[in-house]
This record gives structure tokens, C-alpha cells and sequence, in this order.
């Protein structure tokens, strides 16, 4: 009789044996480490140090995502901000930790953007005569400020808090 293999339940995995896979893996089959860790960080029932260590191999997982193309680059980085604006909300920023450092969410989340506030209004009024390609950046940038609403309010008065107030404004007007 022969043994059957053991069930693929990252779920039930501790976090030395999610590290492990998630550094020795790559392709899809990181997605759903990246979504068993982030589980685990949103468990209110473990304790603040290990949900923030588990958000840090969801993001390790996330990251590991990245396959050059800009859909993957635009997919990997949205979960990301999300991920980071959850923990600088339920469990505190950390400014020591750029994961999870307000102001280090904020100048990624201006790096990621490829359009200006005042362009993607542009393109986002005449959207029904936009090539798909274009209509398909302004979804992306829809995406990369899904976070704002939370952020800004962790920031401090400045350039940086007024681009993001800016680009929150922008936010509804895009496709």
C-alpha cells in the first residue's frame, strides 16, 4: 500500500516552514502563500509580532510574483499597498520598518504612478475614445490609489501629503 502525499495546506504551516517554501518557489504557486500568510496577519487572535511577521511573508510572497511584464508590476505593487496601508492601520506604523513606515508607503506609491493627477483627468474625460491600452493605464492608477483615503492621514502636512491629497481627489474620476 503506498502513502499518499501530504496535503498542499499552507494554511496549517508555521512561519519557519512558509519561509522556507516562499524563498524556494516561484510562479503562481506563490499566490497562494502570499494569501495563507496574510491570513495568518490578519488573525487577531496571534499576537501583534507574529501577524506583522506573517504580513512580511505575504509581501516576501507577493514580491516573489513579479515577472517583469507591467500587469504583474501593477498587480504586485497594488497588493502590496494594501497590504502595508492594513498594517499601518490595524497594527501601527513603524517608521523604523519602510514596510510599514507612512511616509515610505506614500513616495512608493508616487514612484508607481506613471501619469500625473492632471493628465489622468485628461485622458479619464475623452476615456470613450481612449485606445483599451490607455483606458487599462487609468485602471491601474485607480488601483495604485485605492489605499489614499487611509494614508493621507498618517502624514504630515507637505509636498508629498498634497500630491496624495491630489491624486485621492483624482481617484473617482478615473475609469
Amino acid at each position: 500500500m503506498t502513502e499518499e502525499p501530504p496535503l498542499f495546506d499552507p494554511c496549517s504551516w508555521t512561519l519557519d516552514q512558509m519561509h522556507s517554501f516562499i524563498t524556494s518557489s516561484s510562479g503562481e504557486v506563490l499566490e497562494t502563500a502570499r494569501v495563507a500568510a496574510q491570513g495568518h496577519a490578519y488573525d487577531r487572535d496571534r499576537p501583534r509580532e507574529d501577524r506583522l511577521r506573517w504580513a512580511k511573508l505575504s509581501l516576501l510572497a507577493n514580491r516573489g510574483l513579479r515577472d517583469g511584464t507591467e500587469t504583474s508590476r501593477i498587480r504586485v505593487a497594488h497588493q502590496e499597498f494594501m497590504l502595508r496601508m492594513w498594517v499601518i492601520e490595524q497594527l501601527g506604523p513603524d517608521d523604523t520598518d519602510p514596510d510599514w513606515s507612512p511616509e515610505a508607503l506614500a513616495a512608493d506609491t508616487l514612484d508607481a504612478l506613471t501619469l500625473t493627477p492632471a493628465r489622468a483627468v485628461e485622458l479619464a474625460d475623452g476615456r470613450r475614445d481612449l485606445p483599451v491600452g490607455d483606458i487599462l493605464v487609468l485602471r491601474w492608477h485607480k488601483n495604485l490609489t485605492a489605499h489614499l483615503r487611509w494614508l493621507i492621514d498618517h502624514l504630515a502636512p507637505g509636498p508629498v501629503r498634497e500630491a496624495l491629497v491630489t491624486w485621492a481627489g483624482t481617484r473617482p474620476l478615473l475609469p
